[in-house]
């Protein structure tokens, strides 16, 4: 889809969610910033930067009918990113974060309300000294560029996914990116082992007792990465 949108290129704001929901005013947009003061993620973890940074927000008016799957297509959307820009092979970890190896490199926050979403992406671009459990995606530092190079190439990668109320989603993709299938996730109502993404981007859960679903929101990852940062720059933006 050749979705048209417009850029703003910010060298620091307070959060690019928060810069892009006030700047809307219908037509799809892309804040890019090196340097956040105010981001946030998931479950109020404080925040941290890495060196170099990649924060992103990307608002538009989704249809309806695909929102639930916006965390995880932007997953694909950024990973692919990665690959084709900086030659980094990063893995899925259901349903904001972004990996590689063991440490989480960024992710995804999702804002919506009835009239559009904000999509946020985060990416630690260089960390020289990461905290446990952190890392950047490269080992030198790559220069001032490189973010809008990178939040450009997720954007387009994205809007080819999102046609409308068509939705170019391929579960067997995000099956073969996830880090979190085989694991052991807690959820709202209780535990299990992931085993499957299904077609409406639910995660499925063995319980023991049978399989249960559970979508976005719902879930906590029982990992070593619960741990604040710039790692939350990724789910924040």
């Amino acid at each position: 889809m050749d979705t048209h949108y417009a850029t703003i290129l910010l060298d620091s704001v307070g959060s690019t969610q928060d810069e892009a929901a006030a700047r809307f005013t219908g037509s799809p947009l892309l804040i890019v910033a090196a340097h956040q003061a105010e981001g946030r993620g998931r479950l109020n973890r404080a925040w941290l930067e890495a060196d170099r940074s990649m924060f992103s927000s990307l608002v538009y008016t989704p249809s309806a009918e695909n929102r639930g799957l916006i965390p995880l297509i932007t997953g694909l959307a950024v990973r692919r990113a990665l690959a084709a820009t900086l030659d980094v092979d990063a893995g899925l970890r259901w349903p904001n974060d972004l990996v590689v190896g063991s440490d989480k490199v960024g992710g995804i926050l999702v804002e919506a309300n009835e009239d559009r979403a904000v999509v946020g992406c985060g990416v630690n671009l260089w960390w020289s000294d990461p905290i446990p459990g952190a890392a950047g995606v490269l080992p030198t530092d790559p220069g001032p560029n490189a973010a809008g190079i990178l939040a450009a190439a997720w954007v387009s990668r994205f809007f080819d996914r999102m046609d409308g109320e068509a939705v170019a989603w391929e579960p067997e993709e995000y099956r073969a990116a996830s880090v979190t299938l085989g694991e052991h996730v807690a959820y709202e109502r209780g535990s299990g082992i992931a085993v499957d993404i299904a077609a409406d981007g639910a995660l499925l859960i063995d319980t023991g007792d049978g399989l249960i679903a559970v979508h976005a929101g719902e879930v906590r990852i029982q990992d070593p990465t619960t741990l604040p940062g710039a790692v939350e720059s990724g789910e924040s933006a």
